[in-house]
């Protein structure tokens, strides 16, 4: 049931389109609306099960995830084989859920907790931009959300959503404005780094995440040691900071109980890349991110959502992913 690594063909993340139960999620939202989260819960497991039968490649990626987590962390209450898979897909299903009451205004937005948000807000004051680095760990869509009923706090979050399309037009349903801070990036030309330089330069923040190397060819990457293991992290968000020259942070959301906490920290004050020893600065900024990313997947291991050969490294495949 849960396949080897190697047995599975290897997909670069961007190849993997949505699975159809886009439409079961869409059903289990109703019955979540309508009768509450337990009934859903109820009815999940049977859609997941079907998906996590069907899915050899994501099952596999995802006990492999835990079994290093259980490993590095040595956390024994982890089972990578088949409930733990199920348990992992489980947690991604709600997050889904989370993103679709959210966009659909049915969600509570005050049972979140903030953390390091002061320095955010001492930038907005100050009308200073910023550069935050995020990952696929919890629920961004709750900051973007926020963002919104936050003053003075505009997000431009960019985003490679081709292999996504479906479920983004399900939120544009629940709500158009759930696509209007989005930033459709498949690589960076200058003509978009120019656009974004002038949002920060008006105070406002770029989101990009950390944790997923490229979509497109012949850029690079670099490698950080993460649960314990060489993993390939993408340079695109160091090169992007050292052109904005803006504050750098990381941005985590995860849900802990009934609540949910945002963390933000501040990762560099500036980010100047030197001529020489680049791709050492490179693996310096990555292996910090990749420790509070560390950080966060042992504190909350199922919230982490990359279903694809994350250690792999056959090619270091070079290309720089936004979301």
């Amino acid at each position: 049931m849960t396949t080897p690594m190697h047995a599975v063909p290897r997909r670069h993340w961007a190849q993997i389109n949505e699975a159809s139960f886009i439409a079961g999620m869409r059903f289990l939202c109703w019955v979540c609306r309508t009768f509450g989260r337990w009934p859903f819960r109820l009815l999940l497991y049977p859609v997941l099960a079907w998906y996590v039968l069907t899915q050899p490649a994501a099952r596999a990626a995802s006990s492999d995830y835990l079994r290093r987590v259980r490993a590095f962390g040595s956390l024994a209450s982890i089972n990578p084989g088949l409930p733990g898979v199920m348990r992992h897909f489980a947690a991604f299903a709600e997050c889904i859920l989370d993103k679709m009451l959210l966009w659909g205004g049915q969600a509570d937005l005050d049972d979140i907790d903030f953390f390091g948000e002061k320095q955010i807000d001492d930038d907005i004051a100050r009308q200073r931009g910023g550069l935050m680095i995020c990952s696929h760990f919890g629920n961004l869509e709750l900051c973007r959300v926020l963002a919104r009923q936050r003053a003075g706090m505009k997000l431009t979050v960019l985003v490679h959503t081709k292999h996504a399309r479906k479920f983004n037009q399900l939120l544009a349903q629940l709500d158009p404005e759930s696509q209007l801070n989005l930033l459709q990036v498949t690589e960076m030309s200058p003509a978009t780094a120019m656009l974004l330089n002038e949002r920060v330069a008006r105070g406002e923040f770029v989101v990009i995440a950390g944790d997923r190397v490229p979509v497109t060819s012949g850029t690079r990457t670099c490698q950080a040691c993460f649960m314990g293991a060489p993993a390939a992290f993408p340079v695109g968000p160091y090169v992007l900071a050292s052109l904005l020259q803006c504050p750098v942070y990381m941005l985590f959301s995860m849900r802990s109980g009934r609540r949910s906490e945002i963390h933000f920290e501040r990762l560099r004050d500036a980010i100047r890349l030197p001529r020489k020893g680049r791709e050492q600065a490179f693996a310096e900024l990555a292996q910090d991110y990749a420790a509070r990313l560390e950080h966060f997947c042992l504190r909350a291991p199922f919230q982490w959502f990359n279903f694809y050969a994350f250690w792999r490294l056959p090619d270091m495949e070079t290309t720089d992913a936004s979301r």
